[in-house]
């Protein structure tokens, strides 16, 4: 069974059993409220190595569901840890939940079956976090306690440990929890326990964890382990990010990674037309969804007009990301191939310079819509009415753009303001707006070049003419980029090598070393 809270095993054994909580084995586990439990914690706070357990018993959680033990854990941690989801859970907060932890594995799959460990580190990448994981083959015992030591005496990292409960003489199988402190005299680790409901938390000697963590995972033939979850050094994605909820991710994926490569080997190309023709003609089917603007969205207040300083900053190193993809060399290339006559691809992304605006405005507003909802990505159908594109002003700053329009799905309609960044032309303030407008949004050209810089290096390798070979790695060579491009592109490299990983089983490694 993948490492999950084994409750439907108990529950299968006696389909009238009525369970409130378990006695808790003691030993080897001492009870966090006993008199011994509490003489551990005071003076593991006095040795200093207990500095990341107020973090996170301030976002201590129960899990919801009997195998949501990964889930509730990853957003115990998140939360702790201060990682804004960037998406709406209730009202008009933003705020970890198990039921927004779903990119890497459909949330009824989870429920059903509990979810492996290299699933639940592919769900903290997905959710913007910086994790290092470890098998227990892939690690000792000394360095498992170094890295506990580490997130015990400071509280901007922590530890989830996956192990198999019968190591410990508890019910269950496997079972995943953050680890809350550690007291080094006795050499123990404190389980804050996210079943609750089961078993409160407990002291557990760190080399019986250990041994807990190298059982073999029956569904996936590993061993258990652990994974360093702490923040990243920016918030990722600040102006695109990749949809792995998309239905064919898998397969794009695919062909970012390794077809691309492949194709390129396969023709002569002899100039760098020919090779985005190559690229582009041979894009995956709705490819265009997979790659997405981030958007900054509020809601309408009525009669108010004003921005906050916070928005504004945002928008504005958005403007400055997409000013500085199309003054790439590889982005000139992209235009000039994508403005030609024979430029045939029907999978690009929707959003072009070509495009009406009042179909832009009309899309944006309902993928605003869809993230105030806390539902992208949904079967919902979206339809955007009355439709206005603003310019708001205050204090002598530059102009904003804003998409205004009234969004109805059917059940309800909601007044919706989509922030976006302003590049190359400037937009005209009122609701009328013509057709030749252009160059506030990122369109096909600007999310192409994007995507190209984000391949892998290796990714160019196979392109046989020599001369075309150097000029086309100039291009895309990313030490050549202004800063913040460059970390959109590395951005963005992380995430095509973590949808690859995913679709290998191969994500419980530390996904940032790649790419570096």
């Amino acid at each position: 069974m993948m490492e999950k809270e084994d409750e439907t095993r108990e529950n299968m054994a006696d389909d009238e059993a009525c369970f409130y909580r378990r006695c808790l084995p003691s030993p080897p586990a001492i009870d966090f409220t006993s008199p011994d439990g509490k003489k551990l914690f005071v003076e593991a706070i006095q040795s200093g190595t207990m500095e990341g357990f107020y973090r996170l018993i301030s976002y201590f959680q129960t899990q919801s569901e009997p195998a949501y033990c990964g889930l509730a854990s990853l957003s115990m941690v998140l939360n702790a840890l201060a990682i804004d989801p960037g998406r709406k859970w209730k009202g008009p907060w933003r705020w970890f939940d198990e039921s927004m932890l779903d990119c890497c594995e459909p949330l009824e799959k989870v429920k059903a079956t509990g979810i492996s460990f290299g699933k639940l580190v592919c769900l903290a990448h997905c959710a913007g976090a910086k994790v290092e994981a470890f098998r227990a083959n892939q690690s000792t015992i000394d360095e498992f306690r170094k890295h506990v030591k580490k997130c015990s005496i400071s509280d901007d990292c922590h530890v989830i440990s996956a192990y198999d409960r019968s190591a410990l003489k508890q019910t269950g199988i496997g079972h995943f929890s953050p680890i809350g402190g550690y007291h080094a005299g006795r050499d123990m680790a404190l389980m804050l326990d996210v079943a609750r409901f089961k078993y409160p938390p407990h002291w557990v000697p760190l080399t019986l964890l250990w041994e807990a963590m190298g059982y073999v995972d029956e569904t996936t033939g590993q061993q258990r382990g652990f994974m360093l979850i702490s923040r990243p050094h920016r918030e990722p994605g600040l102006l695109y990010t990749l949809s792995c909820k998309n239905e064919s991710w898998v397969g794009i994926a695919k062909y970012l990674m390794r077809d691309v490569s492949l194709l390129l080997k396969s023709v002569d190309a002899t100039d760098i037309q020919k090779v985005l023709s190559v690229i582009f003609t041979s894009l995956p089917p709705n490819f265009g969804e997979f790659i997405k603007w981030v958007a900054e969205v509020r809601r309408r207040e009525d009669g108010d007009e004003s921005i906050s300083p916070e928005e504004k900053a945002r928008v504005a190193i958005k403007g400055e990301v997409l000013k500085q993809v199309q003054e790439t060399g590889l982005f000139k290339h992209v235009a000039a191939f994508l403005s030609s006559a024979n430029s045939c691809c029907q999978n690009l992304p929707p959003l072009s310079h070509q495009d009406d605006f009042p179909d832009i405005a009309a899309r944006v507003c309902c993928l605003g819509a869809e993230m105030l909802a806390g539902r992208s990505g949904s079967s919902d159908e979206y339809c955007c009415q009355e439709t206005c594109i603003k310019c708001l002003k205050a204090n002598g700053d530059k102009p904003v753009t804003v998409f205004s329009g009234t969004v109805i799905n059917g059940k309800s309609e909601q007044g919706v303001d989509v922030l976006v960044p302003s590049s190359r032309t400037k937009p005209g303030c009122c609701c009328s707006v013509s057709s030749n407008y252009s160059g506030i949004h990122p369109a096909s050209n600007d999310v192409l070049t994007a995507l190209l810089l984000a391949l892998p290096p290796e990714t160019w390798s196979g392109i046989k003419n020599e001369k075309l070979l150097q000029e086309i790695s100039s291009l895309v060579l990313t030490e050549n980029l202004p800063t913040l491009l460059q970390e959109e592109v590395l951005h963005l490299r992380r995430q095509l090598y973590l949808l690859k990983r995913c679709q290998e089983n191969k994500v419980d490694v530390d996904l940032d070393a790649p790419v570096s």
